[in-house]
């Protein structure tokens, strides 16, 4: 499983109402884009002072890295992409993308 991780500073402006509508539109790629089976949003919650100013972010979980690169490319995503770098602080220098390859809970790995 591909655990895709993002991390973002919104410009100051940008409300709460509208974040929620960017996490929202990102929301609904889950279920239409093949392979992308969930997805969580939320502000840093971390005690550490660590985030450099990395303020919000999500984690998309998928299948594998082939449906991860079906994500990448798929004009919704990219449509939603695009709403979501407009609202960052410099645009795409407001995010960093990490991508982790995690075990799936669900899946049993085989035997040797």
């Amino acid at each position: 499983m591909i655990r895709h991780c993002v991390f973002v500073k919104f410009r100051s402006g940008v409300s709460g109402d509208e974040r929620a509508e960017i996490y929202a539109g990102l929301a609904a790629l889950v279920g239409q884009i093949d392979g992308l089976i969930s997805a969580d949003f939320g502000p840093n919650i971390s005690p550490e002072g660590l985030a450099q100013g990395f303020k919000d972010g999500f984690i998309m979980d998928l299948v594998d890295e082939a449906a991860r690169d079906r994500y990448l490319v798929d004009p919704a995503h990219q449509a939603a992409g695009a709403r979501l770098v407009a609202a960052l602080e410099g645009g795409r220098d407001g995010l960093i993308v990490f991508d982790l390859q995690v075990e799936d809970p669900n899946i049993t790995p085989p035997k040797n």
